[in-house]
């Protein structure tokens, strides 16, 4: 069993490893942002000299110049499974996904709970890292038997959380990745988002909207929920939250018995 020091030592690797990762993320998102720059550059260059020179193409040639997509995070294959810095007593260690990850494509999962499926489609192009965390998760048996420990009812915010196997609100994996949004983001009715802390990351939590809700752009958007999940979630919400509050513990308990791969 190792010492108390050898844990601490331990501890500040991982931290090590976690603050280097993170600092590579940011010389990453800052090359992408120089680049975008530089593009938008050439562009108004180009643009100026059609107007000096009095260029004007004829009908064939009035096509939309593509602007650049925001640099999602995993867009290139690869996502930043790291282990997260500090010991969560409330984390379930399932190991680290792989970082190699699809980014095409949709994977099906059908969430069973207590109340009734709530069908769920993970979008592996829009949310790679997101999604593919979903699929690992997943198939290491994560979400069965744990709690949806919190639901909200107020004019906007309508979301059911889950994806916490300590129903605390502080659980999770022992890794964690990056945020994956490009500040459009909006969350309507049938959204599936992954909720984080405000510090960027994700883990294993996740909510379902079952009412539009105004949030910030700060959510990462991994897929859509079914109209039968929907009416579930319905169901859910309309049990009502515990000590008749617009947001705490739904009144009666939902527990997800199983999360696995539709076929």
């Amino acid at each position: 069993m190792p010492t108390n020091k050898q844990r601490r030592e331990a501890a500040q690797r991982r931290l090590q490893r976690q603050l280097e990762r993170r600092e590579q993320l940011a010389r990453r998102r800052r090359r992408n942002l120089l680049v975008l720059v530089s593009a938008i550059a050439v562009l108004v260059v180009v643009g100026a000299a059609v107007l000096i020179t009095g260029v004007v193409g004829g009908d064939d040639d009035a096509g939309t110049a593509a602007g650049a997509s925001p640099v999602v995070d995993g867009s290139d294959g690869t996502c930043d499974f790291t282990p997260q810095p500090a010991a969560n007593p409330d984390a379930t260690d399932v190991g680290i996904p792989p970082a190699e990850v699809p980014t095409s494509g949709t994977t099906q999962l059908t969430m069973t709970t207590n109340v009734g499926d709530i069908g769920l489609t993970l979008d592996q192009a829009a949310a790679p890292c997101a999604a593919a965390s979903f699929v690992y998760l997943t198939q290491q048996g994560f979400f069965d038997g744990t709690p949806c420990h919190r639901l909200t009812d107020s004019p906007g915010l309508k979301v059911l959380q889950c994806g916490d196997p300590s129903g605390t609100g502080g659980g999770g994996p022992t890794y964690e990745f990056p945020t994956q949004v490009t500040g459009d983001e909006t969350y309507p009715r049938g959204t599936l988002a992954m909720a984080n802390a405000g510090d960027g990351f994700d883990g294993s939590q996740f909510f379902l909207v079952h009412g539009d809700s105004q949030l910030r752009p700060d959510f990462t958007v991994v897929g859509t929920i079914d109209e039968a999940g929907l009416a579930t979630l319905d169901t859910i919400a309309a049990n009502g939250i515990a000590d008749g509050a617009a947001d705490g513990a739904p009144a009666q308990p939902v527990t997800i018995e199983s999360m696995a791969i539709a076929r």
